[in-house]
């Protein structure tokens, strides 16, 4: 397993990132344990939660699980670079969601304790908060920062210019600011090329696509081969795969000529794409995770790159020239 910086930071990360929403929704306590031990065994150091996943509204069920299995011992924990989030509603009552400098502490604290340990590598913040301002998410973030409770800090679903008044609220006070952005990135969903992508390379963030599966559907699903079967089998997802099914066969004869695995294909488009640093997967089995770790083997070609453009095509540019001279 190749390991690169996260973005302009020193600390290093594997090439593909583990996700862990379905710990404790979709997959049991037992086979979570197992997985994330396998992931250490193929070098994967990277590992993504959130303090709202696990099924189970305020409970951070998800974060418990990575608790139990680091108090295991063994180095889990020192091994891990871990990364959790905060925005997410976790109770009824008011400043239980959002940004406020008071949701951050008490949200911090209580990832802390369900995840057994005494700091976070990467905190997140799950999405954009426009209601509080900039100066006191900083002021936060630098107190746990200070307290030795959070190492770095990231972003997940922002737009290009919110990482830019993230960052240049961030220099004036001598912090390090963001270094990493966590997005919806995958062949058939290419908005963030148009401003998120340079706002990366320009602040030098890591890009970490989230769904880099599409929810499934670049894995095969004409062939039968798509892991999950009850996200494609929703209404909306099979209208859209009914919609996109010239693409999806072009796609997957592809893949087939490649002699490659269609998942596999999507997820090494990504790590061929400029500011991408790891891809979250979220395998459910062993067997997934096992099938994942081809994508960091496969070179793809500068005429397979333009095949899947042509297949998949994004806007073509960076903004402004995507829609402008």
């Amino acid at each position: 397993m190749q390991h690169v910086h996260l973005g302009r930071a020193g600390i290093r990360v594997s090439r593909l990132c583990l996700g862990t929403m379905n710990f404790g929704a979709k997959t049991g306590e037992s086979d979570s344990f197992r997985i994330m031990d396998r992931a250490l065994e193929h070098g994967i150091n990277f590992f993504d939660t959130a303090n709202v996943y696990g099924g189970k509204r305020g409970e951070g069920i998800t974060e418990q699980i990575l608790g139990r299995w680091f108090a295991q011992g063994g180095g889990r924990r020192e091994k891990v670079v871990l990364a959790t989030k905060v925005y997410g509603d976790m109770g009824d009552w008011p400043n239980t969601s959002r940004l406020s400098a008071l949701n951050i502490r008490r949200a911090c604290e209580a990832s802390l304790r369900r995840l057994q340990t005494d700091h976070i590598d990467l905190y997140q913040m799950h999405h954009i908060d426009r209601e509080t301002s900039w100066e006191e998410i900083w002021e936060a973030f630098e107190q746990l920062r200070r307290e030795g409770k959070v190492l770095y800090f990231g972003s997940s679903n922002f737009a290009g210019w919110h990482i830019a008044r993230a960052q240049e609220q961030a220099h004036p006070r001598h912090f390090l600011g963001l270094v990493s952005e966590q997005s919806l990135y995958n062949l058939t969903a290419r908005t963030v090329e148009l401003e998120v992508v340079p706002a990366c390379q320009h602040y030098g963030l890591g890009l970490i696509p989230w769904s880099p599966l599409s929810g499934g559907k670049l894995g095969g699903v004409l062939a039968g081969s798509a892991g999950d079967g009850a996200r494609r089998a929703e209404q909306g997802a099979q209208r859209w795969i009914t919609d996109h099914h010239d693409q999806l066969a072009r796609w997957e004869a592809l893949c087939a000529e490649m002699g490659e695995q269609p998942a596999n294909v999507a997820l090494a488009w990504l790590l061929h794409q400029p500011a991408v640093t790891a891809p979250i997967i979220g395998p459910r089995t062993l067997e997934q995770l096992d099938g994942s770790l081809r994508a960091t083997e496969i070179h793809l070609a500068d005429e397979v790159l333009n095949r899947l453009h042509q297949i998949w095509p994004g806007p073509g540019k960076p903004a402004p020239e995507a829609y402008a001279w």
